[in-house]
């Protein structure tokens, strides 16, 4: 009985051990595949040809754009005296305070743009082109000078009520326009032009300050009923540019930048203008303004404008648009004789 036991225990043990096998081969383990670097070649494809090597990436990271210069003369000051006498006044030179005008005594009021013609005799001061202590003496050199050295604000030109300021930069931009880029032959790689080649050059334009030729004022005539006279009071001014067409032509003029006068005052006082009739004896810029030592037209004003449009928008005629400027003054002027009696 023993015997059988013992033999069925064995039987038993047998079979365990062989199913435990069995199921050991039926579970297979996972296939980990190896990591196969980026290019190299396996078994599989050896034979195979090889896939053509990419380019290198191409920089597309396109360079700086050339930005508009603007080269001001420098400032250089005379390491002696370079008058026969001491000339220490313009540097001290302080304008005077306006005189204050009440609302209430402001009896009438009108508002005129006038244009400067610097090649007009009376307006030849404003093209004077000595050096001096000041710097270069022309009258836009002045003005960019205070703006980029004096920290004066230059406004816009889309309006001419100070509303938007000017960055410097942007006064380059309109004064020499921005950098233009054109195709030409390679004349290097290409001498004889056979192959067609063409390389981008930039064209940057230079600046030219017999070009400005033209300014306009933004002026209000008041009559202050408290000290019975007519008063003017200069609020701004504006460089134009010259706008032509394909073939040259004067096409029409614009304003590049406008800017408060009465910011200016301080530094157009110990800037003095040329006098051709006496070099000794010579008024600043302050008081030439301030004297109306300059010749203009009127473009513009508030008296019977309804729909605030310059004059030439409707008079074409040039001479005609000129009378009708002098009748805009005539009749700012007529205001002031009427209210006398003799």
């Amino acid at each position: 009985m023993k015997n059988r036991i013992i033999k069925l225990c064995l039987l038993l043990t047998v079979l365990v051990f062989a199913a435990t096998t069995v199921d050991a081969q039926a579970r297979k383990k996972p296939v980990r595949k190896k990591a196969v670097r980026k290019g190299a070649t396996t078994n599989r494809n050896r034979n195979t040809p090889t896939a053509a090597v990419a380019p290198p990436p191409v920089d597309t990271v396109k360079p700086a754009p050339v930005e508009a210069k603007l080269d001001i003369p420098p400032i250089k000051k005379s390491l002696r005296n370079d008058n026969a006498i001491e000339r220490n006044l313009v540097k001290d030179r302080i304008p005077l305070a306006y005189e204050h005008i009440r609302e209430d005594d402001a009896a009438y009021m009108q508002r005129v743009w006038r244009e400067i013609d610097v090649h007009e005799k009376m307006n030849l001061p404003f093209v004077y082109k000595a050096e001096g202590d000041q710097g270069n003496q022309r009258f836009i050199y002045i003005l960019l000078n205070a703006i980029k050295n004096d920290s004066i604000t230059a406004f816009s030109s889309e309006d001419d009520r100070f509303t938007t300021p000017l960055p410097f930069q942007e006064i380059v931009k309109g004064l020499v326009g921005t950098p233009t880029i054109i195709s030409v032959p390679d004349l290097k790689n290409d001498p004889d032009g056979s192959k067609g080649l063409m390389r981008d050059t930039t064209i940057v334009q230079e600046f030219n300050p017999d070009k400005i030729e033209r300014y306009w004022v933004k002026e209000d005539w008041v009559f202050d009923k408290e000290s019975s006279r007519m008063q003017v009071r200069i609020l701004g001014i504006a460089p134009l540019k010259t706008i032509t067409n394909d073939d040259g032509s004067f096409r029409d003029v614009t304003p590049i930048f406008w800017v408060y006068y009465p910011d200016l005052r301080p530094i157009f006082a110990r800037h003095e203008v040329y006098n051709g009739k006496n070099f000794g004896a010579r008024m600043s810029w302050e008081e030439l303004f301030e004297s109306r030592m300059f010749a203009s037209r009127i473009i513009k004003s508030t008296v019977n404008n309804p729909n605030d449009e310059f004059i030439k928008s409707y008079i074409k005629d040039p001479i005609l648009a000129l009378l009708e400027g002098d009748n805009m003054k005539e009749r700012i002027f007529n205001y002031e004789q009427d209210l006398w009696s003799y």
